[in-house]
Formats: C-alpha cells, sequence, structure tokens
C-alpha cells in the first residue's frame, strides 16, 4: 500500500505532522480496539490502524534521521 492510502486510513492528509498522525492513532484505536469492540469489521479496521502508524511512523523517523 502506499503511504497516501496510510494517511486516508487514519484520516491525514498526506505530509501531517507526526502530533497529528500520533492523535489520529490514538483516536481511532480507542474506537476499534478489540477489547472495546469485538465486532469482526472493528477489529479489521484495527489492524488497518496498526499498519497505517507503523507504515508512517518509520517513514517519519528515517526522513528525521
Amino acid at each position: 500500500m502506499t503511504l497516501a492510502h496510510h494517511y486516508r486510513t487514519l484520516g491525514l492528509r498526506p505530509g501531517a505532522s507526526f502530533g497529528d498522525v500520533k492523535a489520529a492513532y490514538r483516536r481511532l484505536v480507542r474506537k476499534c480496539h478489540p477489547d472495546v469492540n469485538p465486532d469482526q469489521a472493528a477489529v479489521d479496521r484495527f489492524i488497518q490502524i496498526n499498519a497505517a502508524y507503523t507504515a508512517i511512523s518509520e517513514t517519519l523517523q528515517v526522513a528525521s534521521a
């Protein structure tokens, strides 16, 4: 998946700051976490959110190094 897709998964525009990424991630995880919402669609969304956050975080860490 492209980095732009990961930003869309978190509801952000490409180029958002790391603070914005982190805030969006935390907001979405609270909503879709399997302990809070055991629905399978929410679990699948939770997995997508984690993958998006990981990909963006790694990219931003490499860019800032």
